[in-house]
């Protein structure tokens, strides 16, 4: 069982400050968060399912001291199901953090991962409850530091510099 500390609601995302990992999710809706912790891209289950202890202006939270980059992990979201509200929460489906950095896995279209019973008379207004994480690709925790080695400021003044964009 993993240690959990209450962590902060910022940034967004997992980030590792280099002696353990913040998780940070917004969900205005949301009454309860799971940090759904893997070993592998390829397990079928998590390893550990942790309940976010905190939440702060909509945003659930959790420092985990032991976790590193590399760490995959995914969120399971409890939430009213009201989908003429626009509310669609469904735990047995495992999601992707809309703020990571990386991601590991592929998508494998199946049933299971919608969050309404396909075929059904009454369309998307009944929950699907079978568990989509089989399916699922998963979120990767990293290390956004960068080693610059022997590289040097150029010490070029503001007004001397030309900022150049690309988009590739």
């Amino acid at each position: 069982m993993s240690l959990v500390w209450l962590g902060k609601p910022y940034p967004l995302g997992a980030t590792w400050d280099g002696q353990g990992v913040n998780f940070a999710l917004f969900s205005q809706h949301a009454t309860g968060v799971e940090l759904c912790l893997f070993d592998s891209a390829d397990d079928e289950n998590e390893r550990e399912r942790i309940l976010m202890p905190e939440q702060t202006d909509n945003v659930w939270h959790a420092y985990l001291p032991e976790a590193r980059p590399g760490q995959i992990y995914g969120y399971r979201v409890y939430g009213p199901y009201d989908p003429e509200a626009g509310h669609r929460f469904t735990p047995a489906k495992l999601l992707v953090d809309p703020y990571a950095k990386a991601i590991t896995g592929a998508l494998r279209y199946d049933d299971a991962v919608y969050g309404y019973t396909m075929g059904n008379a009454y369309e998307d207004l009944t929950p699907d409850t079978r568990n989509s994480a089989a399916c699922m690709p998963r979120s990767v925790v990293v290390d956004a530091s960068f080693e610059w080695g022997e590289d040097r400021l150029l010490g070029t003044p503001p007004h001397e510099s030309i900022i150049y964009e690309m988009h590739v």
